[in-house]
């Protein structure tokens, strides 16, 4: 099955190789290639590991074949194919390790992402010939964020490829985000992702970590917050209600087709 949400678009596959056999690492590869196979920012691996309630184990190798210890979208796909699959609404998924809570609404799907450690000025780049700092914030992988005043501006391929590849940031280098703040409660954004390499249309958790940092800036409210971004499909951010360090990242859920691997 091909699913986006809000633009990330991703091949998920469910109960998939039962002897253990398969390199999923050049699998992601192969299917995620945009003029040879399928075409998507990532491959999504799913099993079900408990009915009542159901929990499923989630994977999701990058279209480099590299493996994401977060993805926002990836995870409201597989809730909203469980959704589907199952008829519940209310799902746990399981990400490298890591708990996540899953509701699906009519028109929406909203997951949880935890939010780790944050760090105001935490490296100085260049966009545009002008220095700028960016913030940094785990929203589970890792993110750096840029506020400028003009997120059409920004080559975010080159500006993005640089950062992500920082010396300060390595060995693991970063997911890459400019963000631009259009209201007390609305922002702009757009992401150079790792492991894609490229800009991608949309990002979960990108969208979570740019909330973050910009609450910590103090420039937007505390209450939920409008995330735009290249899809032109917003997704919407907000705090837990009763996890200090937990927020919710909510939008639309888009069934591309069904098929059959052979």
């Amino acid at each position: 099955m091909k699913l986006h949400g809000a633009g990330n678009d991703f091949v998920l596959l469910s109960r998939p190789d039962p002897d253990g056999t398969t390199n999923w690492t050049d699998t992601a590869r192969h299917l995620c290639a945009r003029r040879t196979g399928i075409g998507a920012d990532g491959l999504v691996l799913t099993a079900v590991t408990s009915t009542d309630p159901l929990v499923l184990d989630v994977t999701c190798l990058n279209a480099d074949g590299s493996v994401a210890t977060m993805c926002g979208n990836a995870l409201r796909c597989v809730a909203w194919w469980a959704a589907a699959e199952y008829g519940r609404r209310s799902v746990e998924l399981v990400m490298d390790g890591v708990k996540h809570q899953a509701l699906v609404e009519d028109d929406e799907v909203w997951v949880t992402a935890e939010v780790g450690e944050t760090a105001l000025r935490r490296v100085e780049g260049v966009i545009d010939g002008r220095p700028f700092w960016y913030d940094a914030a785990h929203t589970g992988t890792e993110h750096v964020v840029a506020v400028v005043p003009d997120v059409d501006r920004v080559d975010t391929d080159r500006c993005g490829r640089m950062m992500r590849h920082h010396p300060q940031l390595a060995p693991l280098g970063t997911n890459v985000n400019f963000v631009q703040v259009t209201g007390p409660d609305d922002l702009r954004i757009r992401t150079y992702e790792r492991g894609v390499e490229a800009e991608t249309l949309s990002c979960g958790s990108g969208a979570v970590a740019a909330v973050v940092i910009a609450r910590l800036r103090g420039l937007v409210t505390d209450g939920q917050a409008t995330v735009h971004n290249r899809s032109e499909t917003p997704l919407r951010v907000r705090p837990h209600a009763e996890r200090h360090s937990t927020f919710w990242v909510g939008g639309p859920v888009t069934q591309v087709y069904r098929g059959e691997l052979t």
